[in-house]
């Protein structure tokens, strides 16, 4: 309904009972599943030349991202998360208030920075969702254009993780595919709910109630952090 993937929501409130290394493995599996449940009908709204650009910065980002989630001190990486989430929230109700009207066409040249912090903080946080999102507004005009090249760019990110996961062994932890089955369900049944209410509630509340939870999980995170 907001136009990003669901990680930037889930994963704040499953790092509350998870480790990062399991909670950003289980929500890419689901992110995955749901792709191919639903990610078919918007196939040929696709801009894959948008996609190809980012993709090498992608890359880069996402085995940078990758080393800090093996190497770093989880407590380090839950302060990084929440003040993103406090970051993006902030951001993206300043824009709401202020930022009306058709923005301007985003530079080509955004892609290299975007594309490797979006590519770190895939395999940091799932997260990167959300940079692309931004990115791809301000290359595509049309809204289902866009709504499925951002759903691509979360199947691209999850496909290439679940490479680099595996390589990792962060697939094979105990645990793992036994509760993304037990969660796929409640994905399923939240995505028909979306998509139900996509045409029922104004997109405006939604973002706010959205960026409001961000918020909240921020201040968690980092007080969790301390």
């Amino acid at each position: 309904m907001v136009g990003f993937g669901s990680t930037v929501i889930a994963l704040p409130l499953l790092a509350q009972f998870f480790a990062l290394k399991f909670a950003v493995p289980l929500l890419m599996l689901l992110d995955l599943a749901a792709f191919l449940l639903f990610g078919a009908r918007v196939r040929k709204r696709i801009h894959y030349a948008e996609i190809a650009w980012l993709v090498p910065f992608i890359l880069a980002g996402m085995a940078a991202g990758l080393t800090l989630l093996m190497e770093v001190a989880e407590q380090k990486l839950l302060a990084v998360l929440g003040t993103f989430l406090l970051v993006y929230a902030g951001y993206s109700l300043v824009r709401e208030k202020f930022g009306r009207g058709t923005p301007a066409i985003l530079s080509r040249a955004w892609c290299v920075p975007i594309g490797l912090v979006g590519g770190a903080f895939s395999s940091l946080f799932g997260t990167g969702g959300v940079l692309f999102a931004t990115y791809n507004a301000g290359r595509i005009r049309d809204k289902e254009a866009l709504r499925a090249t951002n759903a691509a760019m979360i199947m691209f990110s999850s496909l290439v993780r679940v490479v680099l996961f595996g390589a990792a062994g962060l697939l094979t932890q105990d645990g793992l595919l036994a509760t993304a089955c037990i969660l796929l369900p409640a994905m399923l049944a939240g995505a028909w709910f979306g998509n139900r209410l996509h045409a029922a509630v104004p997109a405006a509340a939604v973002a706010k109630a959205v960026y409001a939870l961000l918020v909240i999980a921020g201040l968690a995170l980092l007080a969790r952090a301390l």
